[in-house]
């Protein structure tokens, strides 16, 4: 039997075993179901009402066919233990974990938005070079709170970034990792090593996602695709941000060396 049999089989699986829960289904004695709001690899994502406060809150579900995957469990644990550590009015708030009949959830706060995803497809929203530079500005603070934690988010894309009165929030830590600084009195290179990949690929991430916001004001007279270099008119400020970002040029090493970029762009734009 070849692959595709199986992923066939895994599927029609899946339809069955991950069915959302309807409206109106009491989740923990508390947690009222509204209606799903998200459905990823390994999560359903509900709209709840907290019985006990009346607030509105979300709550996250592991999917069902994935609770006897000790990966899948461990992952969804790591979200949980990653949310706990953090505390910042532009991040997800957690506020409970519970498990029943083998189901593994857990709730946090509600942020109501629409992500730039839906804002720039669906709302047609577009950003300008010191738009998309003030978007990066926004999100380096975010960025930097979390590596001052020891947390990196490994997932920054415009689906996980909501906007809303013109801030900024990031959500989905679904594949963040949390690897403790390195000791200076015991230093280890392997780890040191990890440490630095795993934030510049935060700060790859980001430049991946200016770089989609600048595109958005574009319009094609080639009908030759060229690099962004040629196609995207920009201060040699910010194309040196961008190429550091995306490591066409020297890699960052940390937030302050982007600031300082960022500022001189943001300057630049402003002349």
């Amino acid at each position: 039997m070849n692959v595709s049999f199986f992923r066939r089989i895994r599927k029609v699986y899946q339809f069955f075993v991950d069915k959302p829960f309807k409206k109106g289904t009491v989740l923990n004695e508390q947690y009222e179901v509204l209606n799903v709001i998200g459905a990823g690899s390994y999560g359903i994502v509900y709209l709840c009402e907290d019985t006990k406060t009346n607030k509105t809150i979300v709550v996250k579900q592991l999917r069902p066919s994935k609770r006897r995957n000790k990966q899948e469990v461990a992952m969804f644990e790591n979200e949980i233990s990653v949310l706990r550590m953090v505390n910042h009015k532009n991040l997800p708030r957690l506020f409970d974990a519970f498990s029943t009949n083998g189901q593994f959830f857990y709730v946090m706060s509600f942020i109501e938005g629409d992500n730039l995803e839906e804002q720039i497809f669906f709302h047609k929203k577009t950003f300008n070079e010191e738009e998309s530079l003030l978007v990066l500005t926004h999100l380096l603070e975010l960025v930097e709170y979390l590596h001052e934690k020891d947390i990196y988010h490994q997932d920054l894309r415009i689906p996980n970034i909501l906007l809303k009165d013109k801030e900024l929030f990031l959500i989905d830590f679904g594949l963040a990792k949390h690897e403790t600084a390195v000791d200076p009195f015991h230093p280890s290179p392997n780890k040191q090593k990890n440490i630095q990949e795993l934030k510049q690929q935060d700060y790859y991430d980001l430049g991946e996602i200016i770089l989609y916001l600048l595109y958005t004001t574009y319009s094609s007279k080639n009908k030759k695709a060229l690099p962004w270099t040629e196609e995207l008119s920009l201060e040699k400020e910010t194309v040196n941000l961008l190429k550091r970002l995306l490591q066409i040029k020297e890699p960052y090493l940390n937030s302050s060396e982007i600031s300082i970029d960022l500022h001189a762009a943001l300057i630049a734009n402003k002349k």
